[in-house]
């Protein structure tokens, strides 16, 4: 009996939680001396009726008779200790995340203990604090449903007026740890998914709809923050800076897929405040401003971090009226936002007058302010009436900086810099990518593709509407005339009602867009000064637009397409002479299959991150200009533009494009070469090869100081390759040796010494590029590429006469290579063929 009385209690049993209870129930107050019993106790009870929700309900049953959460609640409010709040936060947070029975969730959420956790007033400067009480209030939002969140809200007259969970949440949103802003986010995220309309419009009425324009404020200064970092870059090109700017700018992207998450809730004003916000915030004050030809110093965002925003924006965030409206005002000229983003409506501003053939549309503007708003007058060319019909309080021409956004975007191509011309590409492709993007908006902006114009006129023309037949088998028209007039309108009235700037008369004329869309590209792929990556880039968005046939093109743009072309051809005809001769094939038909798949595919090759952070190449200090690797690098870039205008000529012409470039093939080798003569028929020449020393000269070279070695040298080509070979003589095979030493004959640039006649000076090149397999990384900025250097061989031969006849040994096999690759060059070089 006795031995009964004293037998422990189960662990996992009713009656151990029941002698916890009891003990905490007789808890006065925590302090120092109790505040590991209540910690263990605490502990306990969260494991037991963890267990209990598993395999036996009576447990929970007793935690709600008993009413436990209350006294939980009672030992917060009586306990003075910091490890006992965080054991506490800790146990709820543990039973709410891995109770299972409906019931048991419920009765968590009810009687008002988890709402008086939410608002207790815990010390938030103590770390360990804010950790647990985040990582409660998330274990909360991962319950909820449209059953559970209406026990956490207060309701009055069929309305929300209170909501403890998100409120207190929404307090750490901007919070320096970035663990605590994404906890806050994913709580958010789960409330916005939730779908009580009650609840949504308790989010998006005041004081809590301001939630949605402090993201975009603080979105707005990240933003600025790294505008800031990219233009301290240069100042400082290490490693450490590239991961600041690569950590900003995961961060920015970070903060749009939260923008897009929380659209996806589907809570039409949710979209609006965030429209509203973006466009009020960020967009129109600070992104458009920025992309002033002159940019002002004091401008907050640099040209090139705008257009890497803008591509973002629209290719993360997919809200239809922002993408429009976006669209829709880059038809605005560039002062209506700058004088914006001074806040300085005065109706004028300081510029010089200047003329330009393709602006016709924006002459004789007006520029005026009309009740708070900023408008720009922009007559009709058919009206004689040049006045504002509600009156002008300043005219004046614009100045070069007054073109439209568009137009902008379009003189980056032409004239900008690398980074520019990058993203103002990046900015068309991304909006022809756009599906929120109404097509005639594509159309009025000049990027729709015409398979999509002509498949639009088509069904006008089968549904028997008149203009849609007309303009299919029309030349002179290619618009969605009808279409651009009412969802353009649309967007500008928003634009003037809502953002306070307005454009008046301007007749939106998609053909001529198109064509300063065409000519921009057209110009830019015949500029020399421009990274040919970015060619490819702009040779995709052109082949999204080309059209089926020349009839299309302006004659000048054919004629600059085919002179940049035979001017590239002549060029690539002078490498097969060059010092990467044995390359050139192979490399021309790599890069043939990589712009094959560039142009052809579906999306731009690259991100958006490329244009504030380009992928490495080899520079001046790395390889002098006079170094092979910096002529391969030359003769590489000039194959990409070749094949570009190549492959852009044979679209031009209709034709479908080849999966290989038309070559030659490989003829056999004469019985008479060199090569058959000493007995090699490899195409790959390597060390410890045996061949017949016919045609091989005695020689001596040192490669370590004072160390010279005696070998036999020949020079032999294979087709398009060649070899500098040093050869071993056999001791016990006459007339045989080992090769022991092989370099690329292409690029050696033999020279006789000028005071030793018997000297023989080669250059030896690498046999291979680096950056023809580069290290295989897709992020920008942190491709290093290994330098490599030229070699140097100086053979002594016994005689003049020998040092003579290895001259022209060389000559005569680079002479054969050359010829060989020419032969085989000769299709790809003759387009016509």
């Amino acid at each position: 009996m006795w031995f009964s009385f004293w037998r422990p209690r189960d662990r996992f049993s009713l009656d151990e939680l029941r002698y916890l209870t009891n003990q905490l129930q007789k808890v006065q107050i925590v302090n120092e001396v109790n505040k590991d019993f209540v910690i263990e106790a605490l502990r306990s009870i969260a494991e037991l009726l963890t267990y209990g929700d598993q395999h036996d309900p009576s447990f929970f049953d007793f935690f709600i008779e008993n009413q436990v959460m209350g006294e939980f609640i009672r030992i917060l409010n009586i306990n003075k200790t910091v490890s006992v709040s965080l054991q506490l936060l800790q146990t709820i947070s543990i039973l709410i995340q891995n109770l299972r029975r409906e019931y048991a969730i419920y009765y968590m959420f009810s009687n008002e203990h988890v709402n008086h956790l939410i608002t207790y007033s815990f010390d938030f400067r103590n770390e360990e604090i804010l950790s647990y009480y985040i990582s409660f209030l998330r274990a909360i939002g991962g319950k909820l449903n449209k059953s559970t969140i209406s026990l956490l809200v207060k309701t009055q007259d069929e309305e929300v007026v209170s909501f403890p969970l998100y409120v207190e949440a929404i307090r750490f949103a901007f919070h320096e740890e970035s663990m605590v802003r994404t906890a806050v986010r994913s709580l958010t995220l789960n409330v916005y998914h939730v779908g009580d309309d009650f609840v949504n419009k308790f989010i998006t009425s005041a004081p809590h709809s301001d939630y949605f324009s402090n993201l975009v404020s603080f979105f707005r200064n990240q933003c600025i923050n790294l505008s800031k970092l990219v233009s301290e870059y240069p100042k400082n090109p290490c490693s450490e800076s590239v991961s600041v700017i690569l950590a900003t700018l995961d961060d920015i992207e970070d903060n749009l897929y939260y923008f897009s998450d929380v659209i996806s809730a589907g809570i039409p004003v949710v979209g609006s405040l965030i429209t509203d916000n973006m466009l009020q915030l960020l967009i129109l004050p600070l992104l458009f401003p920025a992309l002033q030809v002159d940019a002002d110093s004091n401008l907050k965002i640099g040209a090139a971090t705008s257009l890497y925003l803008l591509c973002c924006i629209l290719r993360i965030v997919k809200i239809k009226d922002l993408a429009n409206t976006i669209a829709a005002a880059l038809l605005y000229p560039l002062e209506v936002f700058a004088a914006n983003s001074e806040a300085k409506i005065n109706g004028y501003v300081s510029g010089n007058n200047c003329t330009n053939e393709n602006e016709e549309l924006y002459s004789d503007s007006v520029i005026a302010v009309n009740a708070g708003q900023l408008c720009v007058d922009i007559p009709n060319k058919a009206s004689s009436s040049h006045v504002h019909p509600e009156g002008i309080i300043a005219e004046r021409s614009l100045s070069c900086s007054h073109f439209s956004l568009r137009e902008t975007l379009l003189s980056y191509i032409t004239d900008g810099d690398d980074a520019r011309a990058l993203g103002s590409l990046n900015v068309l492709a991304t909006l022809l990518q756009t599906k929120e993007l109404d097509e005639s908006m594509l159309d009025v902006l000049g990027i729709l593709p015409q398979r999509k114009q002509h498949k639009k006129l088509l069904l006008q023309a089968l549904v028997g509407e008149g203009s849609g037949e007309e303009q299919l088998f029309s030349f002179e028209s290619g618009s969605l005339r009808d279409g651009v007039s009412t969802d353009l309108d649309g967007y500008l009235k928003k634009l003037k009602e809502h953002y306070g700037v307005s454009i008046v008369g301007a007749g939106a004329s998609p053909r001529m867009h198109r064509n300063q869309v065409l000519d921009a590209l057209v110009k830019l792929l015949c500029r020399s000064n421009i990274s040919t990556e970015i060619l490819w880039d702009a040779g995709w968005l052109l082949r999204q637009l080309l059209p089926y046939s020349e009839a299309e093109f302006k004659s000048h743009h054919l004629k600059l397409l085919k002179d940049s072309y035979r001017n590239c051809r002549s060029a690539l005809l002078q490498e097969t002479k060059g010092i990467w001769v044995d390359l050139l094939i192979t490399v021309l038909c790599d890069q043939w299959k990589k712009c094959k798949r560039a142009i052809e595919a579906s999306c731009p090759r690259k991100e958006p991150k490329c244009i504030l952070l380009p992928f490495e190449k080899l520079n001046s200090e790395d390889s002098p200009a006079e170094s092979s690797v910096a002529a391969g690098e030359r003769m590489c870039n000039l194959v990409k533009v070749f094949v570009l205008l190549h492959q852009l000529q044979i679209f031009s012409l209709g034709r479908t494009l080849p999966e290989q470039p038309p070559i030659h093939p490989p003829i056999d080798i004469p019985e008479t070469s060199r090569a058959k003569t000493v007995g090699l028929d490899v195409s790959c020449l390597k060390p410890g090869t045996e061949i017949r020393l016919v045609h091989a000269l005695p020689c001596r070279i040192a490669f370590e100081r004072g160390k010279e070695r005696h070998f036999h040298f020949l020079a032999v080509s294979v087709g398009t390759l060649g070899w500098a070979v040093l050869v071993e003589e056999l001791p016990l095979k006459q007339n045989y040796g080992i090769v022991r030493v092989a370099a690329p004959l292409a690029g050696t640039n033999p020279r006789i010494d000028d005071k030793h006649s018997r000297w023989l000076h080669l250059r030896v090149r690498p046999s291979t590029l680096p950056f023809l397999d580069p290290p295989n990384s897709s992020t920008p900025g942190k491709t290093r590429i290994k330098s490599l250097v030229d070699g140097r061989w100086t053979l002594a031969f016994w005689d003049d006469e020998s040092c003579k006849s290895a001259l022209s040994m060389i000559l005569e096999e680079i002479d054969l290579q050359n010829s060989e690759v020419e032969r085989r060059l000769r299709p790809v070089l003759d387009l016509e063929l």
